[in-house]
C-alpha cells in the first residue's frame, strides 16, 4: 500500500541527498562489495532520470582501506585511521566511477571538514562547487576528509555531514541507508516486542530514548547519530527517510512510496540560506545562559537578546561569532551573531541598557543578539 505523506514529500524532492554507510558498502570481511556498489549506482541513475539533482554522501574510505590491508578490525588509533582514509578513499571512488561509467555519469569527489562550514565564505564555496556538477550533470561524492580530521575539526560521523549536506543544498529530502529497517520502539535484537516506527512527526527525548546504545561494526555512527542527523534536518523544513540499505532496489521502492523504513517529517519551516548556515550549520564558538524572561522573548515573542536576560558567559568569543544561547538547565535553544566578546559580554551580563556605556566605556549596541541575526533551533 503507498503511502500518501510519503508521496507529497517525493513529489517536493527536486534535490536528494542519499546517505550510505560503510556497513551498506561492505561485505563482511570489511571488503567493498561490488555489487551492492552497482545497484546503489544503478538507482541512483534512475532517481536522476526524474530530473531529480542527486548528492551522495558515501562512509567507506576507512573500511575499504581496512579490507584492502586485510587487518580484520578498525583500528583505533588516529594515524592508522587516517592512513586507512589515504588507501581507501581512492579504492572506493574508483568502484564508484567504475560502476557509474555503465551509465555515461562523471563523478567528482569532494572530501570536507567542519571547519568548511564554520566559515561563511568555505561553506559559499563549497555549495557553488555542487551547485556547477549539478549544472553539468556530474555526480558529486562526498566525504569527510578523515586524513585530516582531528578531534576540532571532525563531524562525528558522516550522518551529520549528510544532515549539514542537506542544509547546504536546501534539498527537500535526505535519505539515510543504514544496515537496519528503521527506527524501532526498542532494541529489536534484546526486544522481542519491538516494533518499526513508520512515521516521526517530531524528534523529541522519548524518540531519542529510542535509540540505545547501537553502533556500527566499521562505521562510527549508529541510531543515536541518525537521529541527531535527522533532528538537524527536519528542523531546517527538510524530510528524512531512514532505510535499510542492504534492502534489494531500496531506493527504487522508496521513491515508489513504499513503506520503507521510518520518515521523519520537517517540524521547522523552511529557512533561507543564511539562517540555515547560522542556526543549523556553523558551530558555536562559546554560550550564554538566559533566564526565564528572555529565552521566551526570543524563543516565543522573537526579540532580541538585551545583556539584563543573560545569566552566565562561557567560553571565548569575538564580535561576529555564532554563539548558542541556553536556558538555565544549559539546553540550546537558539543561535546567533554576537555583537559583543565574551570578555565585554561578561562584564554587562545581567545589567539595564543604560548601563552599558558606563561600563564599557560606549554602547555601540543596545542587544548582545539582534532579532534579525538570530534563528531559534528549538
Amino acid at each position: 500500500m503507498l503511502d500518501p505523506v510519503r508521496q507529497e514529500i517525493l513529489s517536493q524532492a527536486h534535490t536528494v541527498v542519499v546517505k550510505v554507510g560503510t556497513n551498506v558498502l561492505t561485505s563482511d570481511d570489511g571488503r567493498l562489495d561490488p555489487a551492492r556498489i552497482q545497484s546503489l549506482a544503478d538507482q541512483i541513475q534512475r532517481i536522476r532520470q526524474t530530473g531529480r539533482k542527486v548528492a551522495l554522501v558515501s562512509s567507506g574510505a576507512i573500511g575499504a582501506g581496512v579490507g584492502r590491508l586485510e587487518l580484520g578490525t578498525r583500528p583505533t588509533d588516529l594515524r592508522q585511521l587516517q592512513a586507512c582514509a589515504a588507501i581507501g578513499q581512492s579504492f572506493l571512488m574508483r568502484a564508484y566511477q567504475e560502476c557509474f561509467d555503465r551509465h555515461n555519469i562523471h563523478t567528482a569527489q569532494i572530501l570536507l571538514t567542519a571547519g568548511d562550514f564554520d566559515n561563511r565564505a568555505r561553506y559559499l564555496n563549497a555549495r557553488n562547487t555542487i551547485v556547477t556538477l549539478f549544472e553539468w550533470g556530474v555526480l558529486p561524492i562526498i566525504n569527510e576528509n578523515d586524513t585530516v580530521s582531528v578531534a576540532e575539526i571532525k563531524f562525528g560521523d558522516n550522518d551529520h555531514l549528510a544532515a549539514m549536506v542537506t542544509n547546504l543544498l536546501q534539498a527537500p529530502l535526505l535519505i539515510l541507508l543504514t544496515v537496519v529497517d528503521g527506527l524501532f520502539s526498542g532494541d529489536p535484537r534484546v526486544d522481542p516486542k519491538a516494533e518499526k516506527v513508520a512515521t516521526v512527526s517530531h524528534i523529541d527525548i522519548s524518540v531519542m530514548e529510542m535509540a540505545g546504545a547501537s553502533r556500527s561494526t566499521l562505521g562510527t555512527g549508529g541510531m543515536r547519530s541518525k537521529l541527531r542527523a535527522a533532528r538537524l534536518a527536519t528542523a531546517a523544513g527538510e524530510s528524512v527517510i531512514m532505510a535499510n540499505g542492504a534492502e534489494p532496489d531500496v531506493l527504487d521502492r522508496i521513491f515508489a512510496s513504499e513503506p520503507m523504513g521510518t520518515v521523519f517529517l520537517p517540524h521547522g519551516s523552511a529557512l533561507p540560506a543564511w539562517k540555515r548556515w547560522l542556526g543549523f550549520t556553523a558551530r558555536p564558538k562559546g554560550k550564554l545562559v538566559l533566564n526565564e524572561g528572555a529565552k521566551a522573548a526570543v524563543q516565543q515573542q522573537g526579540k532580541s537578546l538585551l545583556p539584563v536576560g543573560v545569566l552566565e558567559v562561557h567560553g571565548s568569543f569575538n564580535k561576529g561569532d555564532v554563539i548558542s544561547l541556553c536556558d538555565a538547565a544549559g539546553a540550546e535553544f537558539a543561535r546567533g551573531l554576537t555583537n559583543y566578546s565574551s570578555e565585554d559580554a561578561t562584564q554587562i551580563a545581567g545589567l539595564r541598557t543604560e548601563m552599558i556605556g558606563e561600563i564599557l566605556g560606549a554602547a555601540p549596541y543596545e542587544e548582545i543578539v539582534h532579532r534579525d541575526n538570530l534563528v531559534v533551533t528549538t
